[in-house]
């Protein structure tokens, strides 16, 4: 199993550049998947300086990442380089949405209420 996960709104509260409190029941939950085997990798729009703080902050908490932004060896060998998209088998993102018919249902009427909100500013 391998779970690539976002930083800023999914392991910690979106704070950016900061870093903002940790969602401690993500935390728990990768710590439960890496004792159970699953590899983990960082995928964040961090980088430089930012991507290492992040990284130290995830240490700290007890998270060893077996890749930050950038796939895993064993799966760069298997198909003989790497891709810019980070494949796993889950990807936990604040920013994500399951393409089911429910859910794009449920972001057709965000849409529109954000759409409504914004005409009510311009006015």
């Amino acid at each position: 199993m391998i779970i690539a996960v976002d930083f800023d709104g999914t392991l910690c509260f979106d704070q950016y550049p900061n870093i903002g409190e940790p969602r401690q029941f993500v935390i728990d939950f990768i710590k439960d998947q890496q004792k159970k085997g699953a590899k983990i990798i960082l995928n964040t729009c961090r980088s430089g300086k930012y991507e290492l703080e992040a990284v130290v902050w995830c240490m700290e908490l007890g998270i060893r990442f077996d890749a930050v932004n950038k796939n895993l060896p064993e799966q760069i060998a298997k198909y003989n380089g790497d891709c810019r998209k980070i494949f796993a088998d889950i990807y936990l993102d604040d920013k994500a949405v399951y393409p089911s018919r429910s859910e794009i249902d449920r972001l057709e009427r965000l849409m529109k209420e954000l759409s409504c909100e914004d005409k009510d500013h311009d006015e």
